[in-house]
């Protein structure tokens, strides 16, 4: 298990999040995430739970995300919604070739404390290897949106960006 820290982007200030983590294991062709959001939920906008469906826009409000790049610059964006809603997009190069990726649903759930709200995802990695960009979108209560990255590049969020792959997609552990 690898545990990341994402870093808020610098024009985006979060008002209530203290910070974001996201541990990271593989299992096989599963690939198990965990966004621990520190901040207290009632300070959170959180879509309802509602079906497991595939939807589009989830990166427009609270939405953790994992990027997973090969070595010819294609790459594939996950989209978890707190609500369970999901999304899978595979692109040809930058913000290109977009399409719909063929893939089984995630499994997401999603879990609050006191003081943190915490998203956890299943995702079908079958045939993926290559670097990895952890995000997330966070709006709070008040209506503050916030971008989180294992890295930005300079300029708007921009999650697609390469500076944002800052991992490698972990190997399978062993059983």
């Amino acid at each position: 298990m690898e545990t990341f820290d994402l870093l808020c982007h610098p024009d985006t200030a979060a008002v209530h999040v203290r910070g974001i983590a996201v541990e990271v294991v593989r299992k096989g062709d599963a690939l198990l995430l965990r966004y621990r959001i520190a901040c207290a939920p009632h300070l959170l906008r959180l879509p309802k739970s509602a079906d497991p469906v595939r939807m589009d826009g989830l990166w427009q409000h609270t939405c953790m995300e994992a990027f997973i790049a090969g070595a010819d610059g294609s790459y594939c964006e996950f989209n978890l919604s707190p609500s369970g809603a999901w999304a899978a997009y595979d692109f040809a190069s930058y913000r290109a070739g977009m399409r719909d990726r063929e893939t089984t649903p995630p499994l997401i759930a999603g879990e609050e404390g006191g003081d943190f709200f915490e998203l956890a995802a299943t995702i079908d990695v079958t045939g993926l290897s290559g670097k990895l960009s952890l995000t997330a979108v966070v709006e709070e209560a008040g209506g503050t949106k916030s971008y989180w990255a294992l890295a930005h590049a300079n300029g708007q969020p921009d999650f697609h960006h390469a500076a944002c792959f800052a991992a490698m997609l972990p190997a399978p552990e062993e059983a």
